[in-house]
């Protein structure tokens, strides 16, 4: 059985979990309380360098950053597929996850923040309204490729349950934990919605997690 090591509200760790919840994969969750800073303890630091979640264990293999485990699991148990079969789907559908894993995400993640509050004193409204800003701009840059693309239907691409929802929803979480504006994105919060009619998605929120606080 997998061992996922990860955090109920970092999205990335969401990311993984609804993959596996997808494909039907049972895993053992080990919690990574982020707040306690127990990703810098040695044991952990030695499984992932670093020091960051998820980190899943499959055997003696362990994989880290959500994106490539994802992929891992798509090419070791393809049914059901997160990736269409055609490159132009699949380039599609990459790009829709990496404006949301590479572009949004990094800019307002945990340590990010800390950083912003703690080492170059932001005022914690400003460092709020800084997430919001890249959120909601990226929100918007990622609503524009979708409508621009026209390939979207009850999800990203159509009718398919592909690797951008699994970035998608993560994300929209965030941001309404930090009160962002979501009235501008109304395709991006339409799959959202689609997406959380799924049990694969819902049983991944953080809210069902052991560890959620």
């Amino acid at each position: 059985m997998f061992r996922l090591h990860n955090a109920a509200r970092s999205s990335a760790s969401f990311r993984v979990r609804i993959a596996l919840n997808y494909k039907g994969l049972p895993y053992e969750y080990v919690a990574v309380n982020l707040l306690k800073g127990d990703q810098f303890d040695e044991r952990f630091r030695q499984m992932n360098p670093q020091q960051l979640v998820p980190l899943l264990e499959d055997g003696e293999l362990r994989l880290t950053q959500s994106l490539a485990i994802v992929e891992y699991l798509e090419e070791k148990y393809p049914q059901p597929p997160l990736l269409p079969h055609a490159p132009l789907d699949r380039a599609y559908v990459r790009a829709a996850a990496l404006a949301i894993a590479c572009e949004i995400h990094p800019l307002n993640n945990l340590r990010v923040l800390r950083y912003l509050v703690h080492d170059l004193g932001v005022p914690e409204e400003a460092k709020n309204g800084w997430y919001r800003h890249w959120v909601e701009q990226g929100l918007a840059q990622l609503e524009a490729l979708l409508v621009a693309h026209g390939r979207s239907g009850r999800y990203t691409l159509g009718d398919q349950v592909t690797l951008a929802d699994v970035c998608l929803v993560p994300q929209i979480f965030n941001a309404r934990r930090y009160d962002c504006r979501l009235d501008h994105v109304p395709t991006v919060m339409r799959i959202f919605d689609a997406c959380m009619q799924l049990p694969a998605f819902e049983n991944a929120r953080p809210e069902r997690q052991p560890d959620f606080s």
